[in-house]
């Protein structure tokens, strides 16, 4: 009896030991307990020392995947186990609109770590999504943010195409580095101009899986004031612009009776290209992003950072480019924290002595940007037929890739509706409207700017969490 006894107080302890720590306990590192995990402790991109860093009970890494060896291509990124049951959870790939999904997704928006109002160190997100799901945010394409390429040839075949095809090379490597999640539910999501990257991602993902050696359990899309259709995409800008008073009646007028937008030259017809050229000098005055918030005034932002440059081209048959995303000063307190030389080391980036220049855009890239679909709806409805999950959500105060531009491509898709136009809450409250589609979900957020969780960081999370549990949105208070 008294061996029995022993017996079980042994069996007790061990399984007290296995335990994982409470949510609520803070440590830097959880400890390991399996094989799989012990796997994991040997890679060498974990990183351990970030600085202003507060303490959290998951793991996360950071480091470079060489998706060109011959041309020295290599995409950096960050990822984020979820904060708890990582086993457990889906894993998520997130992708900004050609500019860093490090300095936008991971440290204003999705991220558990958020830059400070200085750039000297980092403050904890109640609300990160990585509390849902692993998530991984990526530098595409090459040459933005910590990604580089040794050979400059690579700059002048940038487009929709190379950035497709280098994000799924990053894929199928970054798998065989984490071979434990090669079989989890997988899911991209984006805000901006990766309304086209996560698409063809998801297209070319879809073809490949046939064929390919690592085959990736993509379930669905998730995209935030997502660039589309060019036509319905500019529609929506002139006349969201009119009906929200940036720009006179005039103008309007010119612009809807010159500007033919289906159309290849578009931009050849003087009036037209001039009621535009309003519309975007407006624009300069307040930001674009968020029509009712303040601009950053301070001259380095404006000088340096370029997050409101336009980047128009009349002689381009793509919609001109209005890079970044809503920025009072974030974009410069980024800046100040990824140059830092103790960063960098901590992220596997340099060695603390020979520094990569960290910006948050590159703009080179997109005067020189080789292709660009000027639509992707053919892919929605490709998806959509394949039986993959697709959500768009908007926030109602973005100029850029505002709500009626996400609409006028919605309308254009001609899906049945399967739920009506209805008010969504959270917390008791009006979060925004949402429409379900036949294998697409439209959902917008009320007095958010063009980065939603910035602005609505609580119901952001809420809407991420249905979408990953195929739930409708509560549609009752």
């Amino acid at each position: 009896m008294r061996a029995l006894f022993i017996f079980l107080s042994l069996v007790l302890i061990a399984i007290l030991f296995c335990i994982e720590p409470l949510e609520g306990s803070r440590h830097k590192v959880r400890p390991y307990n399996n094989d799989k995990e012990e796997k994991l402790l040997e890679n060498n991109h974990l990183v351990t020392n970030l600085p202003g860093q507060p303490e959290v009970d998951f793991r996360h890494y950071a480091g470079y995947i060489t998706v060109d060896e011959k041309k020295e291509r290599a995409l950096f990124y960050w990822f984020y186990e979820a904060s708890s049951h990582p086993d457990e959870k889906p894993l998520v790939l997130w992708l900004n609109g050609g500019c860093s999904s490090v300095g936008y997704g991971a440290t204003q928006e999705i991220g558990p770590f958020l830059v400070d109002a200085d750039g000297g160190a980092l403050k904890f997100n109640p609300f990160a999504w990585n509390k849902e799901a692993n998530m991984l945010f990526l530098e595409s394409p090459v040459g933005v943010g910590f990604s580089y390429t040794h050979t400059t040839s690579d700059f002048d075949n940038l487009g929709d195409v190379f950035t497709a095809n280098d994000s799924y090379e990053f894929l199928q490597k970054w798998f065989l580095k984490f071979p434990t999640y090669r079989n989890r539910s997988f899911y991209i999501a984006g805000e901006s101009y990766a309304g086209k990257y996560v698409p063809e991602l998801a297209e070319l993902i879809h073809d490949r899986n046939y064929n390919s050696s690592i085959y990736i359990d993509l379930k669905g899309i998730l995209m935030g004031n997502p660039e589309t259709s060019d036509p319905d995409d500019w529609r929506g800008l002139v006349d969201y612009a009119w009906s929200h008073a940036v720009v006179s009646d005039e103008t309007h007028k010119i612009i809807r009776e010159t500007c033919d937008f289906n159309s290849d030259n578009t931009w050849n017809n003087p009036d037209c290209s001039q009621g535009v050229d309003e519309v975007l000098k407006q624009y300069k005055e307040i930001d674009i992003y968020s029509l009712y918030t303040a601009v950053c005034m301070a001259k380095s932002t404006k000088n340096n950072s370029g997050s409101m440059e336009v980047m128009f081209k009349a002689s381009s048959k793509m919609m001109p480019r209005i890079m970044g995303g809503y920025d009072p000063c974030l974009d410069d307190y980024a800046r100040s924290y990824y140059n830092r030389p103790d960063v960098q080391k901590a992220l596997h980036v340099s060695d603390g002595v020979q520094l990569k220049n960290w910006s948050i855009c590159n703009f080179t890239i997109f005067s020189n940007w080789a292709d660009s679909k000027p639509s992707v709806l053919p892919i929605y409805k490709k998806l959509i037929s394949a039986g993959l999950r697709i959500w768009v959500y908007s926030g109602d105060t973005d100029g850029r890739v505002p709500v009626l531009s996400t609409r006028y491509s919605l309308n254009a898709l001609g899906l049945p509706i399967t739920k009506p136009w209805r008010p969504w809450y959270h917390e008791k409250q009006v979060s925004g409207w949402y429409q379900e589609y036949t294998g697409l979900t439209f959902a917008t957020f009320r007095g958010a700017g063009h980065a939603v969780p910035i602005f609505k960081p609580s119901s952001s999370l809420a809407l991420f969490t249905h979408f990953l549990e195929a739930e409708s949105l509560p549609s009752a208070r």
